[in-house]
C-alpha cells in the first residue's frame, strides 16, 4: 500500500524554540544544498549560520508556509555571492579601482523582492511537477532525506527515487529558462549546476 506524503506541520518561528525546530528540521538539507555549490565544508558551514540567521531576522516578515523555499533560495543565493566574492578575490588587480569592487551583477544583491522573486520562481517550477516528483524532489531537497528514506516513505524503489529527481531537476531548470528568460541570465550558470544532475 502506497503511504501518503504529509507535508510537514507550520512552525510559526517567532519564538526561540519554534525556530530551533525550524533549525533541525532543515539545517541538513541546506547544508546539503550549500556544499553542493561551494564544495567547501568549512565555507558550508558559514554560509549555512548566515541562512538560519537571515531566518530569524526575517522571522515576523515571512510566510511560514513558504520557509523550505525560502530556505532553499536563500542558500543558494548566499553560495552563489560567496563563490562571486571568492571569483573576484583571486582576480582583483594589485591597485584595485572603485569599478573593481561594484558589484557586476546588480541584480543578484539579496534585496527583499529579489529574493521572493526567487523563491516564486523555484516554487513555480516545483508545483508544476507531476505530484509523486513533487514530493520526491521536496523530500530530497527541502528535508534532505536520502533516496532509502524516501523510498521507504513513497514504497518505491531507490532507483525510482533517483530516476525521479533527475527528471524533476531536468524539468525545473528547462521550466525556469523558459518561463523566466531575462531572470535566467543572471542565475544561469549555478541554475546548471543546481540542477543539472
Amino acid at each position: 500500500m502506497e503511504t501518503a506524503y504529509v507535508r510537514p506541520p507550520v512552525i510559526d518561528p517567532l519564538d526561540l524554540s519554534s525556530f530551533d525546530s525550524l533549525y533541525h528540521q532543515y539545517h541538513n538539507a541546506v547544508y546539503s544544498n550549500i556544499l553542493k555549490l561551494v564544495r567547501q565544508p568549512d565555507a558550508a558551514e558559514d554560509i549555512l549560520q548566515e541562512v538560519f540567521l537571515a531566518l530569524w531576522e526575517h522571522r515576523r516578515k515571512l510566510d511560514t508556509e513558504r520557509v523550505a523555499g525560502w530556505l532553499f533560495v536563500t542558500s543558494y543565493n548566499k553560495s552563489l555571492k560567496y563563490l562571486k566574492q571568492k571569483t573576484r578575490e583571486n582576480v582583483l588587480p594589485l591597485n584595485p579601482t572603485l569599478e573593481d569592487f561594484q558589484q557586476d551583477d546588480p541584480a543578484s544583491e539579496s534585496t527583499e523582492d529579489w529574493y521572493r522573486f526567487r523563491v516564486s520562481m523555484i516554487e513555480d517550477a516545483v508545483n508544476h511537477l507531476p505530484e509523486r516528483k513533487k514530493q520526491v524532489f521536496q523530500l530530497n531537497r527541502y528535508e534532505g532525506k536520502s533516496c532509502d528514506e524516501i523510498a521507504s516513505i513513497m514504497n518505491i524503489s531507490p532507483t525510482s527515487v533517483k530516476d525521479y529527481l533527475k527528471q524533476s531537476n531536468r524539468f525545473i531548470k528547462e521550466y525556469i529558462f523558459s518561463n523566466y528568460t531575462e531572470a535566467t541570465l543572471t542565475i544561469a550558470p549555478l541554475l546548471l549546476i543546481y540542477f543539472g544532475q
